[in-house]
């Protein structure tokens, strides 16, 4: 497996994160940006027409070889999966039905989950809140991973599998590092999704089954659209913690690679979020950012000071906390 080089640790910082003085200067320069804090339109309409999509794969596997149903699984529902997870990600700030309709918004989510096989997007929806709120924080951003990760996936052979396990370590990691209570709403969306799988496998048998996970683990694995969980937050250069992508991968992730001005402004979305660098550019234009998450994930594998461990932490003082 060969021997770790690079870092030990991550890179600790004693500042607070960027996005909050950078929202509040733009908005005093650019209070035009608040007109696009607004839902997108067209967003219960993608996620519908991605979902039935994939009911209908669901119907045309049923019959494949395993060899052929891992093909498709891979080139195409990979794909769908792993947009509609960044639709989850888009809706959980509102941005199908706006904030007025909360709830409109935690349904819709879950009914994108149904092709995803698996609950996700009520837990999803808990943790986020404390990335955008607490970026790098330690114990509270379970985007960060864990040192085991930092300490273990630490060659390019290991960190090849650490990117080919990230629906699991997305998944586990914030049991370990941020545990939180069950909530109603993840209840739900775990009986819905059961409900859903069940109907399925009654209607088209087992191959449909497998094709949906597989769809979910092979998607958010090693796969092209999975350089975004790297070129996101991984300090490939000291002194920035976000970074955008501007390639031609947008067209299919509801422009996830606009992070930095996602952090800027959480409650825009996706649809809008070009807008703001057109806006406000010298704000991002001079910033480092990516064309090729392809090229993300290759240097990420290849740079020894590149791995899990190349993220910013902070100790965030919570209310409440005695001094």
């Amino acid at each position: 497996m060969g021997n770790c080089a690079g870092r030990n640790d991550f890179e600790w910082v004693y500042t607070d994160q960027p996005h909050t003085q950078r929202r509040k200067e733009m908005l005093a320069k650019y209070p035009a940006i608040k007109t696009l804090m607004r839902p997108d339109p067209h967003l219960k309409w993608t996620v519908s027409g991605l979902v039935l999509a994939q009911l209908l794969a669901c119907y045309l596997t049923r019959g494949l070889s395993w060899r052929w149903l891992l093909f498709w699984a891979y080139t195409f529902g990979g794909c769908v999966n792993h947009s509609l997870t960044l639709a989850i990600h888009d809706i959980s700030h509102n941005t199908a039905f706006g904030t007025g309709r909360a709830a409109h918004n935690r349904w819709f989510a879950i009914f994108a989950n149904l092709p995803i096989g698996v609950p996700y997007s009520a837990s999803f929806k808990k943790y986020h809140v404390d990335h955008h709120r607490y970026l790098g924080g330690d114990g509270l951003d379970v985007d960060v991973p864990t040192h085991f990760e930092g300490w273990l996936f630490c060659t390019p052979a290991r960190k090849l599998l650490w990117l080919a396990l990230q629906p699991f370590f997305y998944s586990l990691r914030p049991l370990c590092v941020n545990p939180k209570a069950l909530t109603r709403m993840e209840v739900f969306n775990a009986l819905v999704q059961l409900a859903a799988d069940a109907t399925i496998f009654a209607l088209w048998g087992l191959k449909p089954i497998i094709y949906l996970m597989a769809s979910s683990f092979l998607g958010l694995g090693l796969h092209p659209i999975s350089g975004h969980f790297v070129a996101e937050h991984y300090m490939f250069l000291k002194g920035h913690e976000t970074y955008s992508y501007y390639g031609p991968l947008n067209w299919i992730t509801f422009n996830v690679g606009y992070h930095m001005e996602h952090h800027d402004f959480p409650s825009i979305p996706g649809c809008n979020l070009p807008l703001v660098r057109k806006i406000a550019p010298e704000y991002y234009d001079h910033l480092p950012h990516y064309h090729s998450w392809v090229k993300v994930l290759w240097d990420f594998v290849f740079e020894d000071s590149l791995g899990p461990y190349a993220r910013v932490k902070r100790v965030y003082k919570l209310a409440g906390e005695g001094l």
